[in-house]
C-alpha cells in the first residue's frame, strides 16, 4: 500500500510541470492549431471570435500589424494572421496598416506564409490618414497602434490620445453592430485604451470585457 502510495506520488511529481503548463496554455483550438498559446488576449479573441461569426462581418481594420505572425502569438497576439483567417474563410475582407516598414513588411511576409494575400491587405502609412480617407462600413474595428510605455507617462498619454484619434475618425464608418476590440490596456497608467474607451462609453458603447484587452460593442 505505501508502495503504491509512493509511486502516485512520484508520478504526480513527474507530471507536474506538463500538467501545469498545460493549464496556462491558453489556446484558441479547433479555430487555431492547438500549438498556439495566445495567454492574456485568448478570451476576448475567443470572445471576438464567436461575435463575428454571429454578425457575420465583413470588413476587419486593424491599427498597428503584427510583424512576426504566428511565432509570436504570446507575445502581440498574432491579430493580422488571426483575423486574416477568420475573413477567409467567412468571404471577409481586412485592412491592416502601420507606420513602420519594418513591420509592414514582417506582415506581408507572415501574409505569404499564410496564403491570405486575396483576404488581407497591408498598407504602409500613418493609421489616422489612413483611416481618415477609408470610406467602407467597418465591422471590425482592432486598435493596436502607438506603442504603449509602462513607464513613460508622456508616452502613455500620447499613446492613448493616438487611439482615441484613431477611433474619431472611422467612428462614422462604425455601425450599431460594429465590434472593437482594443490591446494593451492592462496596463499602467489604463494603457493604449484609457481615453478612447471613456469617449466611447458617453457614445453608448458597452464593455464586454475588461481585461488584457478591451472589448466593446454597442448591441
Amino acid at each position: 500500500m505505501i508502495f503504491k502510495i509512493l509511486l502516485i506520488v512520484l508520478l504526480l511529481a513527474v507530471a507536474a510541470p506538463f500538467l501545469i503548463k498545460f493549464i496556462k496554455h491558453k489556446s484558441l483550438y479547433p479555430f487555431m492549431p492547438f500549438k498556439y498559446n495566445f495567454k492574456r488576449r485568448r478570451v476576448t479573441f475567443a470572445k471576438t471570435l464567436k461575435l463575428l461569426d454571429e454578425r457575420k462581418a465583413k470588413m476587419i481594420i486593424e491599427t498597428g500589424t503584427s510583424r512576426l505572425g504566428l511565432q509570436n502569438t504570446k507575445g502581440d497576439g498574432a491579430a493580422t494572421i488571426v483575423f486574416g483567417k477568420w475573413a477567409q474563410q467567412n468571404n471577409a475582407k481586412m485592412h491592416s496598416v502601420d507606420i513602420s516598414e519594418d513591420s509592414v513588411n514582417g506582415a506581408q511576409n507572415e501574409v505569404n506564409i499564410q496564403g491570405l494575400n486575396d483576404t488581407v491587405t497591408v498598407h504602409l502609412n500613418d493609421s489616422l490618414e489612413f483611416l481618415r480617407t477609408f470610406e467602407e462600413p467597418v465591422d471590425f474595428l482592432y486598435l493596436d497602434s502607438y506603442d504603449y510605455s509602462k513607464t513613460d507617462t508622456e508616452i502613455q498619454v500620447k499613446s492613448q490620445e493616438h487611439h482615441l484619434k484613431e477611433f474619431q475618425l472611422i467612428e462614422n464608418k462604425l455601425h450599431d453592430n460594429s465590434i472593437v476590440l482594443i490591446d494593451d490596456c492592462g496596463l499602467p497608467g489604463g494603457g493604449k485604451g484609457k481615453t478612447v474607451v471613456e469617449y466611447m462609453q458617453k457614445k453608448d458603447w458597452k464593455v464586454l470585457i475588461d481585461a488584457y484587452q478591451i472589448l466593446l460593442v454597442k448591441n
